[in-house]
């Protein structure tokens, strides 16, 4: 709403300089547009503005209202549309930018949301709103020390911030900083006992694949804000763990009824799904996990594999390749291009894999007595 407001303020101003200018007519939608949008109706603003855009289309701070009048109604992907044809004459304008980046993450577009954000960030790294919103895409996005980049630096500041302690916090365990992670853990339990503090005390004993704790803490977390985003993706992580497959895929679509483009919750149910042999609902998850992170090997493995079910076995041979190539200790991969090695009569390339999966296996086995004899 600041932002709305700081818009409008601006428009007021250009307005007064330059309505003199305009067609009476126009002037008269414009002044009445605004009067209905600052009053509180953005329903009926939308077509006053509409109307004058027509008259007017080049007035880039009139549409830009229009994208915050439909963002207002929740209709964010014509919003989207107003928002990038004000800053194709104003790339500069960064409240528009920010309302743009808004939009995006309403719509859970997080990588596009995160891209307009990391714009406004770099012009003016003083806006907070628009830096904790860049840092919240980027963990959605896996982009853990991306997260402890950009709010590091805060973390020493004398005032709480409980936002700033969760999400970086989330970073570092994720990041396996779990001893740093625990301080702000610690600076979270301050306010009492929270869904944060338990999903960052949940997280951390996920990674000492510690389930039945985890649980625990997850479960408490889902009691106390249900509403928190990742809290069900979590959850659903511990019940899996814990063997518990049938409420594991249920609080993966408790997620997904929220944040539709959830990319843990769409992966592990989309493995459920896999397992259950439900390819099409499968795909479908795997898809919208691949939409938020389109590189990231592991969904890119379990659609090849998906591939590899479904008989589209030339298909799953190029993106195993292709995945191995970038990541040659891939186990699970090198499995998978043996299966597709074989079943395209390619023995000898099959047989080849087949002695890689072994010779990875024998030295992780070696790398973990090794480590066990110390």
């Amino acid at each position: 709403m600041r932002t709305l407001f700081v818009q409008f303020a601006g428009l007021a101003l250009w307005i007064a300089a330059a309505w003199s200018q305009q067609p009476p007519a126009a002037e008269t939608m414009l002044r009445h547009a605004i009067e209905l949008h600052q009053a509180g109706d953005a329903a009926g603003a939308i077509p006053e503005y509409r109307a004058y855009l027509q008259q007017v289309p080049g007035n880039a701070m009139a549409r830009s209202n229009l994208g915050a009048a439909l963002s207002h109604m929740g209709q964010y992907e014509e919003a989207i549309v107003e928002y990038k044809t004000a800053l194709e004459s104003q790339p500069g304008n960064l409240p528009v930018r920010l309302n743009l980046a808004l939009a995006y993450y309403k719509t859970m577009e997080i990588a596009q949301a995160a891209s307009e954000l990391e714009r406004v960030v770099a012009e003016k790294p003083s806006d907070r709103q628009a830096l904790f919103l860049l840092a919240d895409c980027e963990l959605r996005l896996g982009e853990n020390t991306k997260v402890i980049g950009l709010l590091s630096p805060l973390e020493a500041q004398p005032v709480d911030d409980k936002a700033l302690d969760y999400l970086l916090g989330t970073a570092l365990i994720r990041d396996d900083q779990t001893a740093r992670g625990q301080l702000l853990v610690d600076r979270i339990l301050r306010y009492g006992d929270s869904a944060e503090a338990r999903v960052l005390m949940g997280t951390a004993k996920l990674g000492a694949r510690d389930y039945s704790s985890a649980l625990e803490d997850f479960k408490k977390a889902v009691e106390l804000n249900p509403r928190l985003p990742d809290v069900y993706s979590y959850y659903g992580i511990a019940l899996s763990g814990s063997g518990d497959t049938p409420g594991a895929a249920a609080a993966f679509r408790k997620e997904l009824e929220s944040n539709p483009n959830d990319y843990t919750a769409n992966l592990q149910l989309g493995i459920l799904l896999k397992q259950d042999e439900d390819y099409t609902g499968a795909r479908h998850c795997f898809e919208r996990a691949l939409g938020v992170r389109p590189h990231d090997a592991a969904i890119r493995y379990q659609v090849a594999t998906l591939d590899l079910e479904d008989g589209h076995t030339d298909e799953a041979r190029v993106e195993l390749e292709k995945l191995i190539e970038e990541a040659p200790r891939f186990v699970e991969a090198h499995v998978s291009l043996a299966t597709v090695y074989y079943r395209l009569k390619r023995k000898e390339e099959g047989d080849k894999e087949r002695a890689i999966v072994l010779r990875l296996n024998a030295e992780k086995q070696g790398a973990e007595t090794g480590g066990k004899g110390k």
